[in-house]
């Protein structure tokens, strides 16, 4: 018996992949804050941010059967918290259940995390190798202190923590990999869900962004999940250790205003 995990399954992009991954195990594990209701699919509620939680999510996979992919959508945005609780969520969460997760690792299982556009946005104008090496142990002793006193803006800690999500999920492929496992990450940009609208009310740096996307509109749910699908498939299956952008080209069209 298979089993699929997706984090953030209430909503958005999260449950987009939920409906796009549900005849693809025996077992899909819905996973949210609140357990989720879903039709046809296991709801648990976590905080993926505390470890005993995240524990209670492994132990159930465990008790389900095989593990067959994680899906780790859960997040949250720089309107919502602050910069700790940021790191805290989005790093320290996504860190929590790649560990967890590994011992469950068998040939055949996958990742694929959540980053974001904005890890890529934030190196734009050059990369700062001090941060970089910071968010680089999300594991460090006092690390949540650490990043809270370095970050007064919960946007700048958004893109630092998404980028540091890139580095987990790339760390995760060389340990998963010895057991046959791959691990993965996906960074969208400008997506139509509920957080991102409340993210274009909040901020009009999203506007100009649009304005300068190529494709000329947002991205659909069900366009990220299509990826996610992808990626978790047997199809992908020399594919490890990677971002993809998922932007409409936003990140090149930004690049080119700036440089004009």
């Amino acid at each position: 018996m298979t089993v699929v995990v997706v984090t953030g399954a209430a909503r958005g992009m999260g449950r987009a992949c939920v409906d796009r991954l549900r005849d693809e195990a025996d077992h899909l594990v819905a996973v949210d804050l609140e357990a989720p209701d879903i039709e046809g699919v296991e709801g648990v509620a976590c905080d993926v941010s505390d470890p005993d939680s995240v524990s209670r999510v492994v132990d159930r996979v465990r008790e389900l059967g095989s593990f067959r992919s994680l899906v780790h959508a859960a997040g949250i945005s720089p309107t919502m918290a602050d910069s700790r609780r940021v790191f805290e969520v989005d790093l320290v969460g996504t860190q929590l259940l790649l560990d967890a997760l590994e011992p469950l690792v068998e040939p055949g299982s996958s990742a694929v995390c959540f980053a974001s556009s904005a890890a890529y946005h934030v190196t734009m104008l050059g990369l700062d190798a001090e941060l970089d090496a910071f968010v680089e142990d999300p594991r460090a002793d006092g690390f949540l202190d650490t990043a809270a006193a370095r970050f007064d803006d919960s946007g700048l800690a958004y893109a630092w923590a998404k980028r540091a999500v890139i580095r987990a999920a790339a760390r995760a492929a060389v340990a998963w990999g010895k057991a046959g496992g791959r691990a993965n990450s996906i960074s969208p940009g400008l997506i139509d869900t509920g957080m991102g609208r409340q993210e274009f009310e909040a901020q009009p740096i999203m506007q100009v962004m649009l304005d300068n996307t190529p494709v000329g509109r947002l991205g659909q749910p069900e366009e990220v999940a299509a990826l996610v699908a992808f990626l978790v498939s047997d199809e992908a299956s020399f594919i490890s250790g990677i971002d993809i952008l998922v932007d409409g080209g936003g990140l090149e069209g930004l690049r080119t205003m700036m440089k004009g």
